[in-house]
């Protein structure tokens, strides 16, 4: 036996320059698989009869996905040394946890992210009953802030949440799939774990019956889809910039935006302004997309070292 684990363990570190065999991804996918369980899993070892939104449970949830996200680069050490797989830079790198082009990758993705919510936030800015200047004095006051951070929903939409998913279904997720898939497929493969992490909603929607079973679970497939995109847009911002700092940022913006409200812009009294800048900020982000993301910027990307230059060309320059 211990013959056999050193030979499976050899061939799979084999793999160390190119696309991965058999045993390399079904130890990937499996590894992917747990660490998503293990993420879902840990909101659900408090008994409660109180709604996700109460403060107790979102408290509760924040000490049990925090730990398992200060675990998960112990599972991708884990991985590696089980594998046998060279990865080249330390964990650190490969996770986008590193100072080189820090600034470049958490302005660029952000500033991008904000271009495609173009429509969204000229219809924000119109609908906002203050101007730009008492809004901009709201931002920067102390006392905003101090209200925010005492907010159990913004902590966990804005802070907890962006930080602890794009760590472990991100940083964690893709140099364990990368080595298997190759980089483009990584991108599409990698989300659906994050998307099906989170039709664990359907559970709670069903346990306080809000709604009807065809509408949540009708719910639960459009969040699994969005969702499922976004991550696509968020493991393509990691791999090209080499960081996590922008997924998070990238990801805590959307969960303020939330969907765009394409049926209020239907209904109101500027719609055709709106619907302007809505497509205006679709067509520039598709121009703007890899200009702004261009990896000559954020320095060395370490998880493009995981796999054959001649599969991470498109992607990785």
């Amino acid at each position: 036996l211990a013959c056999a684990g050193s030979v499976g363990m050899s061939t799979m570190a084999d793999h160390g320059g190119g696309a991965g065999g058999p045993e390399l991804c079904s130890v990937s996918v499996v590894s992917c698989l747990l660490l998503a369980c293990g993420y879902v899993g840990s909101l659900y070892v408090w008994r409660s009869q109180l709604p996700r939104d109460h403060p107790t449970v979102i408290k509760r949830r924040f000490t049990s996905v925090l730990i398992v996200s200060m675990l998960s680069p112990l599972w991708l050490w884990t991985w590696r040394q089980y594998t046998g797989f060279k990865t080249g830079p330390s964990l650190l790198m490969l996770m986008g946890v590193h100072l080189d082009g820090i600034i470049a990758a958490a302005c660029l993705p952000l500033l991008l992210t904000m271009v495609l919510f173009f429509g969204p936030l000229i219809q924000l800015v119109m609908d906002y009953p203050w101007d730009l200047f008492e809004g901009m004095k709201t931002f920067l006051a102390p006392q905003f802030w101090v209200q925010c951070l005492a907010d159990m929903r913004w902590m966990r939409n804005q802070v907890v949440a962006p930080l602890t998913e794009e760590l472990v279904f991100r940083a964690c997720m893709l140099p364990m799939l990368v080595p298997c898939t190759g980089l483009g497929r990584a991108i599409v493969t990698c989300p659906l774990f994050f998307g099906v992490a989170h039709f664990h909603h359907v559970i709670e929607l069903l346990k306080f019956r809000q709604g009807t079973v065809v509408g949540i679970f009708l719910s639960a497939v459009f969040q699994f889809s969005y969702t499922a995109v976004f991550g696509v847009y968020t493991a393509f911002i990691f791999i090209r910039t080499g960081h996590v700092i922008g997924p998070v940022l990238c990801h805590s913006f959307c969960n303020y935006m939330g969907f765009p409200a394409i049926g209020a812009a239907l209904d109101h009294p500027r719609k055709v302004t709106i619907f302007f800048f809505y497509l205006l900020g679709v067509i520039l982000f598709f121009l703007l997309l890899f200009p702004m993301t261009d990896p000559t910027f954020y320095g060395s990307l370490a998880i493009c070292h995981l796999t054959k230059p001649d599969t991470s060309t498109s992607v990785c320059t």
